[in-house]
């Protein structure tokens, strides 16, 4: 497992499950009761997103990051014109002044 991925475990043994259509978009087996599934972090901004098992386009990286994984928000946000490379860490830096 790389420094950004993770997984999810989920346990449904006491409850009904998750709901069909949802596993089935998580690329879970529908019905089941415990589940795991891989995830990535967003090393801009720290969100954990499950990771599409269908998905065919390819997952973007930040360069200035050591080719970290970037969520689709902030690699929509890298392509803008008036972009400045602030990952998370440095927006907390700067707020506490240091």
């Amino acid at each position: 497992m790389s420094q950004r991925e993770g997984y999810l475990y989920l346990d449904h043994r006491a409850s009904p499950g998750l709901p069909e259509d949802m596993a089935r978009r998580m690329g879970a087996l529908p019905g089941s009761r415990l589940t795991e599934l891989a995830t990535l972090t967003c090393c801009h901004c720290k969100t954990v997103v499950v990771k599409n098992p269908y998905r065919q386009r390819e997952r973007a990286s930040c360069p200035k990051c050591s080719f970290k994984y970037l969520c689709d928000i902030c690699a929509a946000k890298t392509r803008e014109p008036d972009y400045v490379h602030m990952p998370l860490e440095a927006v907390i830096q700067r707020e506490r002044g240091g």
